[in-house]
């Protein structure tokens, strides 16, 4: 696991306990820094190598390879070859070099999404945190290419939007996300709208395909990595409670209840929770599930949707094995399958600690499922891996573990670090905007005054970002953004080094055979070959010719 609290190599830091991610278990909105992510945002590629060069050696200290993890796995390199150029590319070491890899690639199955690299974000929903820098988020993901999925509940709890006959007929919040997003919109990527239970009753869906179209892709949801009860959001105060119980949610404690109220007016009472139903109550067997689910695919359909995905949690193999056969079936674009242990904020603690499968056993077992699939002559839906993914290396593990299947690599919580970062500091540098943008600081840190005091001194991906939206967008652009561009940035460069280390100059050239596991334990758990067997065979024929 990255467990290490202090990389004196890159001069980062973890401000509290690190998840296996590299992140800290709680990420905080106004971290001073400075963990691997948070400091990516800032100088981008940089961050790829040892820090004090001309000064240093460096050496990994990642040598002890216990249980089962990503970590576990490691990257397979080759002493000669190349796979994969571009058109006009020669296998001539001088256009064998890592800025020459191609990192586009596409996902889905009669219209297909092109995307600039092999990343999505989590679903950005109704939590506060999503809302309140959703502005950077998603200009930070159209101009980098990559989708963006707006989460369940955006309409539910939008106190402007408007209902009629129960039907939502005004949408003021999703509108605002989804426009946004599309104003920076070049061809790349894809705004993805979630459904839950509530979402379908409240029609959401028959509200964006009468305003956007097939602009949107929409997607079902049936769970996800952090929670097994739906999604929750804490409100203070006791009016939005109560409108968001009329809305038909579950708020707990219950705000109608006179004793609830008395307490909420003395403060012993001070938030109150509101939470999702779950899906297919209703349903009592795997037959039933995929005739409703059939069913639901078919109407999103005959409202226009072209393009439909899936998102699913970390349930047991038969959940898992329902999820691929029915949105491969049904010609589904995408299923998302995120694995156990992060949320964006609202999720028990102890439920998200013990609940489902980790993401290396369910990603495991999703490849092997789609793999039976493919060898009995079944299209197999395109996949997303997700669940504690920040880091290049872990990027590429995923892939390689889920390839030929997998097209992306879901990323939650790492993606929204920059966003954090970027609001804080032009919050600092324009203090006027600071509210408007949720800005946490009123000083610059050192961690990041030691870098300089502009936005063109912090933000190295700051000329690319002008070049690209021009000099008199560039007053439009927010802070949280850049910021993203800046991390993007080194992903890039990272996964690019990468592929070029296994003579892949394609990402859709990338196999199962880049990578081996570490033990044998991880060998047993997901079918790659231990370190020591591959090509040991091979070798031997060498020694002895």
């Amino acid at each position: 696991m990255r467990n290490d609290k202090i990389n004196d190599v890159l001069g980062t830091a973890n401000r509290g306990n690190p998840a296996e991610s590299g992140l800290c278990t709680l990420c905080r909105a106004d971290c001073a820094g400075k963990c691997e992510t948070w400091k990516s945002s800032l100088v981008g590629r940089k961050l790829l190598y040892p820090r004090d060069f001309g000064l240093v050696t460096a050496g990994a200290n990642n040598t002890t390879h216990v249980g089962v993890s990503y970590n576990s796995l490691r990257i397979q390199g080759y002493a000669y070859g190349s796979m994969g150029l571009a058109r006009g590319l020669s296998h001539d070491p001088d256009d064998c070099i890592f800025p020459n890899v191609d990192l586009n690639t596409s996902f889905g199955n009669t219209i297909k999404t092109k995307v600039r690299l092999p990343l999505m974000t989590g679903a950005l929903g109704s939590t506060f945190i999503a809302a309140k820098y959703w502005d950077s988020f998603a200009v930070g993901c159209a101009l980098t290419g990559i989708p963006i999925v707006i989460g369940e509940n955006v309409v539910g709890v939008d106190q402007e939007s408007e209902m009629h006959g129960g039907r939502i007929s005004k949408a003021p919040e999703l509108d605002r996300r989804i426009d946004i997003y599309q104003r920076y919109f070049d061809g790349y990527g894809a705004i993805i709208v979630q459904l839950n239970v509530e979402d379908t009753r409240n029609g959401v869906a028959e509200y964006v395909a009468g305003k956007y179209g097939d602009s949107c892709i929409i997607e079902l949801k049936w769970g996800q990595g952090a929670k097994n009860i739906g999604g929750e959001i804490q409100v203070t105060s006791l009016d939005y409670a109560l409108f968001l119980k009329n809305r038909g949610y579950v708020v707990d404690p219950d705000p109608s209840l006179p004793e609830v109220q008395q307490a909420f007016a003395k403060g012993s009472i001070k938030s109150f929770a509101r939470h999702s139903r779950l899906g297919a109550t209703h349903l009592s067997s795997v037959d039933l599930v995929r005739e409703e689910f059939m069913k639901s695919v078919d109407y999103l359909r005959s409202l226009g949707f072209t393009r439909i995905s899936l998102k699913t949690g970390c349930y047991g193999m038969e959940e898992l094995a329902m999820a691929i056969r029915f949105a491969s079936d049904a010609g589904l674009d995408l299923l998302t399958i995120d694995g156990a242990g992060g949320g964006t904020g609202m999720s028990p603690w102890n439920m998200m600690q013990s609940w489902g499968i980790p993401s290396i056993n369910l990603h495991a077992k999703a490849y092997e499922y789609a793999n039976l699939l493919a060898t009995n002559g079944k299209r197999v839906v395109d996949l997303a891996f997700g669940g504690g993914f920040a880091l290049e290396d872990a990027i590429f593990k995923g892939l390689a573990l889920g390839a030929p299947f997998v097209k992306m690599i879901c990323m939650g919580r790492a993606i929204m670090i920059p966003g954090f970062l970027g609001a804080n500091i032009e919050g600092v540098l324009h203090p006027e905007r600071r509210v408007w943008i949720n800005g946490n600081w009123s000083s610059l840190p050192k961690s990041v005054s030691d870098l300089g005091s502009s936005a063109e001194e912090l933000f190295a991906s700051y000329y690319e970002v002008k070049k690209k939206v021009g000099s008199g967008e560039m007053n439009n652009i927010p802070y949280g953004s850049i910021a993203m561009c800046t991390m993007v940035d080194k992903l890039t460069c990272g996964l690019q080094q990468l592929l070029a280390g296994v003579r892949k100059f394609s990402v859709t050239e990338i196999s199962r055979a880049d990578i081996y596991a570490a033990n044998r334990e991880t060998t047993r758990e997901t079918g790659i070959a231990h370190m020591t067997d591959v090509n040991n065979e091979v070798a031997k024929d060498i020694l002895l010719k």
